[in-house]
């Protein structure tokens, strides 16, 4: 028996309650980005009832191409984040059972984003002086500041609208294992700042044709408790991270990493489980939604690669077992149609498929972490501290 999370990163089906204390009133990824795709051929995740959600939320938006169905395959929800912010690190712990009510620091936009001690400590420990220090599009800012970086050799320093602190370089101008280095340098120096994530962010190319490369590493900060991997590991169930869930749990809780940056390479990863008939716990996330169109703002790549992965899941589902439970989800929201380049503050679906099982109505859940507890449900260990099964 296997319990499979895959969560389509920044996936959101609306906003939420509090979205205007983030400044995201009237987000919505899945419906405006189906809606300027003239709708959305997703014919297996209809019949999930990915369709149905939209009916369970105040002034839900009807997804183009997606109506709801009468008899859904998988039970159908949405999940409503407690956690204070709109980050990967923040979605992801909240569905493994841990809540930050206070949340991760966010920088101000800049210039000057960083303190300036927190930046003179970092240009002190690594040997290199530091350009940008502001909130940027991390395309934009290498196209920029690229040029001055293969002569001068200084690190690219930049945040977002997320508790972030990222590094860019030029892997000709300065070698991978430097600035993974730096990396753990900075993640150290931002640990007094509540920092939700220190990136690497490596490129090639020349002027005006720079590439970020799928050497990005992501170094998260330290869990202040366990969570649901913890306690599975414990207990001698396998546990598979794929894609770059190893770093967003600092490598915690798992008997098995298959890190992936890329949709391709993590279906590829779980094509291989399934051919592996692995058992346990696995944990996946597909980040091409987030990374490649949600902050880049293209709702066309973006409606393409949700058409991609409904394709995948079609040949996929047929490795799903009659006693094995599947959820999928999102972290949070990143509307291609918004103001800005950032995540969005919304409502996740919730697809649980159970095999010859019919699905029902799950309603609103109120908080990630039922996902934890109903992981705790499914492979039989003590309840956790937060949550209510949807099993």
């Amino acid at each position: 028996m296997k319990a499979i999370l895959l969560v389509l990163d920044s996936v959101g089906i609306g906003e939420a309650p509090d979205a205007a204390g983030y400044g995201d009133t009237g987000a919505n990824t899945l419906a405006h980005l189906a809606s300027a795709a003239g709708g959305l051929a997703l014919p297996n995740l209809t019949r999930m009832g990915l369709g149905n959600i939209p009916g369970l939320l105040p002034g839900g938006i009807p997804i183009a191409g997606v109506p709801p169905v009468s008899f859904p395959t998988a039970s159908f929800g949405a999940m409503r984040e407690v956690s204070k912010g709109k980050d990967t690190t923040t979605g992801h712990w909240e569905m493994a059972g841990l809540v930050l009510p206070s949340g991760f620091h966010v920088f101000p936009s800049g210039p000057g984003s960083f303190p300036a001690t927190l930046i003179a400590d970092f240009e002190q420990k690594t040997g290199r002086e530091v350009m940008g220090n502001l909130a940027a599009s991390g395309t934009a800012i290498i196209e920029e500041l690229g040029p001055r970086q293969l002569k001068e050799g200084k690190w690219i320093v930049y945040t977002s609208g997320d508790s972030v602190f990222q590094i860019a370089a030029h892997e000709k101008a300065i070698p991978l294992e430097e600035l993974y280095r730096a990396c753990e340098i900075a993640r150290a120096l931002c640990n007094p700042y509540r920092v939700g994530r220190v990136i690497a962010r490596p490129f090639i190319g020349d002027p005006g044709s720079f590439t970020r490369t799928a050497n990005r590493r992501d170094y998260s900060y330290p869990l202040p408790d366990l969570t649901i991997l913890d306690r599975l590991f414990a207990a001698g169930i396998p546990v598979i991270g794929v894609g770059k869930i190893d770093d967003i749990f600092n490598h915690r809780g798992f008997t098995r990493s298959m890190h992936s940056e890329s949709n391709k390479d993590a279906q590829a990863a779980m094509h291989q489980l399934a051919r592996e008939d692995s058992e346990g716990f696995i944990f996946a996330n597909f980040i091409d939604f987030d990374m490649l169109y949600g902050h880049r703002r293209d709702p066309t790549g973006y409606a393409g690669g949700l058409q991609q992965t409904d394709a995948f899941l079609g040949t996929w589902l047929k490795s799903i077992r009659q006693d094995d439970v599947l959820i999928i989800t999102a972290d949070h929201g990143n509307d291609p149609l918004f103001r800005g380049t950032d995540h969005t503050r919304e409502y996740v679906p919730l697809l649980v498929l159970r095999p010859g099982r019919p699905g029902i109505n799950l309603g609103i859940r109120h908080g990630f972490y039922d996902i934890a507890q109903s992981l705790a449900d499914v492979f039989k260990l003590p309840p956790m501290p937060l949550g209510k099964s949807f099993l």
